[in-house]
């Protein structure tokens, strides 16, 4: 069964740090490209953050750049999400997906993306 798995989001307060997980199951995650979305309540998905196939490339949002970072463990079928200096605005629901692209507008997912159930993130004081 094709499967991922989000993990690793919780309650933290502003300028702390939370390190999400999505691992794969049914197929080897090193052979995809790889993306993670968000989405908060009355907010379009927003792409975050993605790492190309090979990890040759990687994009971040403006609005998390210097703070987040993407990385995969090909041995444990998963890819990371490093948080740092989280703020209040990135509280949403966090996703990982494969095979997104990116667009002039930013990360896209693909049409028949594969979606975990998501793992949430809050931010607060």
């Amino acid at each position: 069964q094709v499967q991922l798995v989000e993990s690793g989001g919780g309650l933290v307060q502003p300028g702390e740090s939370l390190r999400l997980s999505c691992t794969a199951s049914g197929f080897n995650l090193d052979y995809y490209a790889v993306g993670w979305f968000r989405q908060a309540p009355g907010k379009e998905r927003e792409g975050v953050s993605l790492l190309s196939t090979g990890d040759v490339s990687t994009y971040y949002a403006d609005s998390v750049k210097g703070r987040f970072t993407i990385s995969r463990d090909n041995a444990k079928n998963t890819v990371y999400l490093q948080m740092n200096s989280l703020k209040p605005e990135d509280t949403a629901m966090y996703y990982c997906t494969i095979d997104p692209i990116l667009g002039p507008s930013g990360a896209v997912p693909a049409s028949d993306a594969i979606w975990g159930q998501g793992t949430q993130v809050t931010v607060s004081s």
